[in-house]
Parts: structure tokens; sequence; C-alpha cells
């Protein structure tokens, strides 16, 4: 379900070049909720791929967001397509959706406080596992005139 509405998010976004505006539908949901509700959204994907307490995966967590909102998904679609039309609006609520994920992301795991999520996940871990290896003394923090010296002989 989650990619049929990013794709129809897509596809809405890229033929929004022709500045088409849908019309405001009577029960739109408001701003704040959408940004409430993507964030669970992207929470509720990225949790497919782990086991639940039912040691079951794959597991389609739509309905549950849908409760949660006591919304139906047609009318999260109106809205989405709503949004989806005015492009700096939609631009804007993913900004606030990503910053929220980004804020949630370092309060459960510190370790990954201010590293780029945009840099390949290979990446990403191998600087967690040097923050860890540094916080358990294996890695020692390199002293300032090392760092100057190996610095003078690279260059």
């Amino acid at each position: 379900m989650l990619r049929i509405l990013v794709i129809v998010s897509f596809f809405l976004l890229a033929s929004c070049t022709s500045r088409t505006i849908y019309k405001k539908p009577d029960d739109l949901i408001s701003k704040d909720q959408m940004v409430d509700m993507w964030t669970d959204i992207y929470i509720a994907h990225a949790a497919r791929a782990v086991k639940n307490s039912n040691l079951e995966r794959k597991v389609n967590y739509m309905p549950f967001i849908y409760e949660k909102y006591q919304i139906d998904s047609a009318r999260f679609m109106r809205s989405n397509i709503y949004y989806t039309s005015k492009v700096e609006v939609y631009e804007e609520l993913f900004k606030k959706v990503e910053e929220r994920i980004t804020n949630m992301r370092d309060i459960y795991d510190p370790d990954m406080a201010g590293i780029d999520p945009k840099l390949p996940i290979w990446k990403r871990d191998s600087i967690r596992r040097a923050r860890k290896q540094q916080e358990n003394g294996k890695y020692p923090v390199e002293s300032s005139k090392k760092k100057a010296a190996t610095e003078k002989v690279t260059r």
C-alpha cells in the first residue's frame, strides 16, 4: 500500500509542472496531522523488515495508522492528492517529516547523531562502529599533534 502511495505521489508531483491545483476536499486532513501520519507511515514501512513480537515480518501496518488517526484510506488519498498538487506545501510537509524522523533517530540511536542520513548505509555503519570503539577505549582519540603531523605527510 505504501508503495502505491509513494508512486501515486511521485507521479502527481511530476505531473504538477502544469500547476494543476486540485479542489480542496471537504474533509481535508490538516498539515500537522499529515506530517504525523507520514512520519508513522515511514516508521511502519521500515518496521516491515523487522520481526514483530509475534515473530512476523512484512506486516501491513497501514490499517493501524488509519485507526490511530480515525480516518479511512480514501480520505487520506484525497488529502494526499490535494497536498501533492501544491508542490511547495508538499515539500514543506516532507521536510518536517524528515526532520522529525532524524530527531527520533538521534534520540533512539545516539551513535547516529550528526551522521548524514544520505550517506550509504555501509559508511554510516562504519562511523557508528568507530564511535562505539572510541567510546569503549578500543579506538583511541587521535591527538592534535599526531593529527597535524599526519596531515603534513599526506599533503
